[in-house]
C-alpha cells in the first residue's frame, strides 16, 4: 500500500467535500423555492382588458377585467382573453422557475461534481 494509505471514495475530490456542496445546492434550492412563492407573475391580454396574476406556487391570486371586455353578443371573446391572460402567467411562471433552476444547475454535472458525473 503506498505511503500515506489508500484514498478511497469519489475521483477528483473527497466525498465529505461532496456532501458540502451537496448540502449548500439543497440549501439554494429550498431558498430559492421559498423566494419563487412569495413572487407575483402578472400577465395582461386584450390590451390591458384581462389581467392574471398568480403567485409562484401556481395559484392564481386575482384575476381583473376591465367592465368594456365584457360583451354579452361575445362571450368567447372573453373566455379567451381570461384564457389568454392565466396562460401567460403561467409560462411566466414557468419561465422564470426554470431560469433559476439552470442558476443552481451551474453548479452540477460536468462542473459541479468533478468526475462524479
Amino acid at each position: 500500500m503506498a505511503k500515506g494509505g489508500f484514498r478511497g471514495g469519489f475521483p477528483g475530490g473527497n466525498q465529505a467535500n461532496m456532501m458540502r456542496q451537496a448540502q449548500k445546492m439543497q440549501q439554494d434550492f429550498m431558498k430559492m423555492q421559498q423566494e419563487l412563492e412569495g413572487t407575483k407573475f402578472e400577465f395582461s391580454s386584450g390590451g390591458g382588458a384581462v389581467k392574471a396574476t398568480m403567485v409562484g406556487t401556481r395559484q392564481l391570486e386575482s384575476l381583473e377585467i376591465k367592465p368594456e371586455a365584457v360583451d354579452p353578443e361575445d362571450v368567447e371573446m372573453l373566455q379567451d382573453l381570461i384564457l389568454a391572460a392565466v396562460n401567460g402567467a403561467i409560462k411566466l411562471a414557468d419561465d422564470k422557475t426554470s431560469e433559476a433552476m439552470a442558476k443552481l444547475q451551474g453548479g452540477m454535472g460536468m462542473g459541479g461534481f468533478p468526475g462524479f458525473f
